[in-house]
């Protein structure tokens, strides 16, 4: 089976890139921040490969107060409702339906693994605030924010392709991120590294914080590998 699974930043992928080096069937693909890169990258991958699933990965800010740091929580229903595994032949000749997400056997590898079912909203910017993450909690009841998987479900819809979104918690409900990382942003949504020194200049006092959410994130891009290193070989 092929199988692509996609990151918007090459820090998210870095642990999972080693882990699946050598590894046949496996695609990495690194969309860019947001929507629209999202988007724009796969579709370019679509156009010369046919993966048979594809898992959007990466982080996730938690909106659910239960959540924390390194936890991984996944979704595999699209806007319908509906997740389709892909078959073996022996299986399509053997069904007529595919099966649905509360029998899918990638439902209990990642249970098996230690993930957790969660709901996500897809935003356009980065919640950088508690204050902000407990009114998109209260407005859309779900339980994590990212950034990516809203694209990457509906063009997955589009032509037929069984889509997962796989994240790993990267900062609590509860916490404010160091700097508004809105701001620091390019047109194309990457990180500016001039503005974000030109931050760290004028407010030196965030620097620790900054260096505990460097920490803490890559923790969670390394629980992130782990659990999609359990399903791959599984």
């Amino acid at each position: 089976m092929h199988l692509l699974v996609c990151f918007a930043l090459k820090e998210e992928a870095a642990p999972f890139r080693k882990m699946a080096a050598g590894k046949s069937g496996i695609s990495i693909l690194i969309t860019g921040i947001g929507r629209r890169n999202a988007e724009k990258s796969l579709r370019e991958f679509l156009a010369t490969n046919s993966p048979e699933l594809v898992l959007t990965c990466g982080f996730a800010g938690a909106l659910n107060p239960d959540l924390k740091p390194g936890e991984v929580v996944f979704e595999l229903t699209d806007r319908r409702g509906e997740f389709h595994e892909p078959q073996t032949e022996k299986e399509s000749g053997a069904r007529n339906a595919l099966p649905s997400e509360s029998s899918s056997p990638l439902r209990e590898k990642l249970l098996a693994a230690g993930a957790k079912p969660a709901k996500f909203f897809c935003a356009d910017h980065i919640a950088t605030t508690a204050v902000e993450k407990k009114k998109l909690r209260a407005e859309t009841g779900v339980d994590a924010v990212e950034m990516e998987s809203g694209a990457i479900h509906a063009i997955c819809r589009e032509r037929g392709i069984p889509c997962a979104t796989i994240r790993v918690i990267s900062d609590t409900a509860n916490e404010d991120l160091p700097l508004d990382f809105n701001a620091l942003s390019k047109p194309d949504l990457s990180l500016d590294y001039g503005k974000l020194a030109w931050a760290i200049a004028r407010s030196p006092g965030k620097i620790s914080a900054l260096l505990k959410l460097q920490k803490q994130t890559r923790f969670a891009a390394e629980r992130l590998a782990s659990v999609l290193e359990k399903i791959v070989s599984a």
